[in-house]
């Protein structure tokens, strides 16, 4: 049996050898519901794991259960809690004729659409049980999008001074997945937007994600590859490869 230097491990190979600390999460997907319902779900996901810690001085980490949860919303615009208001451009009776909902949120970032042929994904995690670093997580979430866009021959990058992923050519810069989170007591909130298929004509109606230079557009893989790609296909390569980053015993 080979020798561990611990002392050359990361916080998270380190947790990874802990029995104490669970890594077992509960996949689920709500496909064309309404926001709200994603919401409150999550919202009420969230609250578990942050009461099981309330008021214990040593919390039993081993007992953890952790969720993912993908979703596929009806179209809707969201807007950060540091997001503008004069982002949204579509006036009421336009949303309401098209049928878009608005909700201001408590995620960063500012506002973007969510809608059908997107994923949505929502890691409902106990940081504790992983890592306790904001940043790394937000950097983990770009690395697991990124693994799946050059499973579509897309070659998905990080822009400086801009969160999401992006793919970029001659062309410009294009926003293909936005990433917005908040946590509290370290367990995590909201996620990430990855455009499969999804119509980008919403995507008008706003500043998407508040940036006004021109030459950063949105894009999807289906436009990327010039072809149909499948929700359901996207979401399986998505939850392989969280499973991989961060570790996940899936239950």
């Amino acid at each position: 049996m080979p020798i561990i230097d611990e002392n050359s491990l990361s916080e998270q190979q380190l947790r990874s050898l802990e029995t104490g600390y669970s890594k077992k999460v509960k996949f689920d997907t709500l496909r064309t519901g309404s926001y709200q319902e994603a919401w409150d779900y999550q919202t009420l996901l969230h609250k578990q794991l942050i009461e099981a810690k309330k008021g214990v001085l040593k919390p039993d980490f081993s007992k953890t259960i952790h969720h993912l949860l993908f979703c596929e919303h009806s179209p809707v615009y969201t807007l950060g809690k540091s997001g503008d208001d004069s982002h949204l451009l579509m006036n009421h009776s336009d949303r309401e004729a098209k049928q878009v909902e608005y909700f201001k949120i408590n995620r960063g970032g500012d506002i973007t659409f969510h809608g059908p042929g997107q994923v949505t994904g929502y890691p409902i995690l106990d940081l504790e049980c992983f890592f306790t670093d904001v940043h790394k997580y937000v950097r983990l979430l770009e690395e697991v999008i990124i693994s799946v866009l050059e499973e579509y021959g897309i070659e998905g990058k990080r822009i400086d001074g801009f969160t999401g992923v992006w793919v970029e050519d001659a062309r410009g810069q294009r926003k293909i997945c936005a990433i917005g989170v908040h946590l509290s007591r370290w367990v995590t909130l909201h996620g990430f937007a990855l455009n499969v298929s999804t119509d980008l004509s919403y995507f008008g109606g706003i500043i998407p994600c508040g940036i006004q230079e021109g030459n950063k557009t949105v894009t999807s893989i289906s436009k990327e590859i010039n072809g149909e790609v499948s929700w359901d296909e996207v979401a399986e390569k998505l939850k392989i490869h969280f499973g991989g980053a961060f570790g996940f015993e899936y239950i």
